[in-house]
């Protein structure tokens, strides 16, 4: 009786090892098989990209590693040898550009998130909800990201151009290197006011500007603010490269982007 005990349990310990062997098997065929892609994001981008990353590794087991900043200054580390395997711009036309140039995946580009644009302050019942303090320009300051390389800063000026006050206003403009500095002007008191992106006031449980004042911009008074992700040929063969893009599109994502005040682009 002793032995057919002894034997029972030695049967019970070898099935335990070998599940515990088969767990650690498929532990380390998954890490094996997941990557790592290097993607380079605009700045106005940050907060919902870098949810999605998480999500997006929850989901894949792939990881990405993002570096943001502007959208041509990005733009322009690409053409220089950067890297990156993925680029999320601001503006469409960055990621046209390389394709046209021979750094991307052909025809790998598409319109992951539509831009909101927002005139701010941190003061209260400063900025009205008609945008009409730009008229008044009862203010020594505006600031704004640099429009030669941030496309925040290119739509910026197409809203003053549209309401006739870009020229007046102009000797007031502080310069933001991207859009996150542009924020960091505004919120430290450099500026009174300035052109930010709605994911960086949204409060996204209520859908509304977390504090100070703000005026939503009308999408009628700029040019389309689509904003592009494309492949690029350096992670063509990197399957974290391609699955993140594809997460992009994934109703996880696309609640993600919602969810900090982005457009949602057209589904084909």
């Amino acid at each position: 009786m002793n032995d057919h005990f002894s034997l029972g349990r030695n049967r019970m310990s070898f099935n335990a090892l070998n599940r515990i062997t088969l767990a650690i098997s498929l532990l380390a065929s998954a890490a094996v098989g997941a990557e790592t892609t290097l993607a380079a994001v605009a700045s106005d981008f940050t907060k919902p990209m870098t949810e999605i990353a998480e999500a997006f590794e929850k989901a894949t087991g792939h990881s990405a590693k993002l570096s943001f900043g502007s959208s041509g200054k990005a733009f322009a580390q690409i053409q220089s040898g950067a890297p990156f395997e993925i680029y999320l711009s601001a503006s469409e036309k960055y990621p046209q550009e390389l394709e046209k140039s021979g750094f991307t995946v052909p025809g790998s580009h598409f319109v992951y998130a539509i831009g909101k644009l927002v005139l701010w302050s941190p003061k209260t019942d400063y900025v009205d909800d008609q945008g009409a303090i730009l008229t008044a320009g009862t203010f020594n300051h505006i600031a704004l990201a640099d429009p030669s390389h941030a496309p925040y800063g290119v739509v910026a000026e197409q809203v003053m151009t549209s309401l006739g006050v870009v020229e007046k206003l102009r000797p007031l403009f502080v310069m933001g290197e991207n859009i996150s500095q542009t924020y960091q002007f505004v919120s430290t008191g450099n500026a009174e006011l300035g052109f930010v992106g709605l994911a960086q006031v949204i409060d996204v449980n209520t859908g509304k500007i977390t504090s100070g004042s703000g005026w939503i911009v009308p999408d009628n008074l700029h040019s389309p603010f689509n904003q592009s992700a494309v492949l690029l040929k350096t992670g063509a063969e990197n399957p974290a490269a391609t699955a993140l893009l594809k997460f992009l599109k994934s109703p996880t994502a696309l609640t993600i982007i919602e969810k900090y005040g982005f457009g949602l682009p057209k589904q084909p």
